[in-house]
């Protein structure tokens, strides 16, 4: 099992960390080995992130790393994340959006 992003959730994961680094370094170094210890648990445990629950009918899951929510689907042997969102933000539907 491996653990992707989609370019979108790759650039909102990227956004998050440069917000955070520009007001506190050592945060930004501490919730990005947070958000990897908790993706590379879903390459074992893929379904223990929760069901969105603005979404409960779509495939996608969550797994929240405070303050930030990383949404993702299991296709196969791969975790695709497909969005990085700020707890505070409401969250759009997720996209079928993949790396290629």
């Amino acid at each position: 099992m491996k653990v992707r992003f989609t370019p979108s959730g790759r650039i909102q994961f990227l956004q998050a960390v440069s917000y955070i680094l520009q007001h506190n370094p050592q945060a930004a170094i501490k919730f990005r080995k947070r958000a990897e210890r908790a993706l590379r648990r879903l390459t074992r445990y893929p379904e223990s992130g929760r069901l969105i629950p603005e979404f409960p009918d779509l495939p996608f899951r969550e797994v929240i790393v405070p303050p930030y929510r990383f949404f993702y689907r299991r296709e196969d042997r791969t975790i695709w994340v497909v969005a990085c969102w700020h707890g505070a933000q409401l969250p759009a539907e997720p996209m079928e959006e993949k790396d290629t």
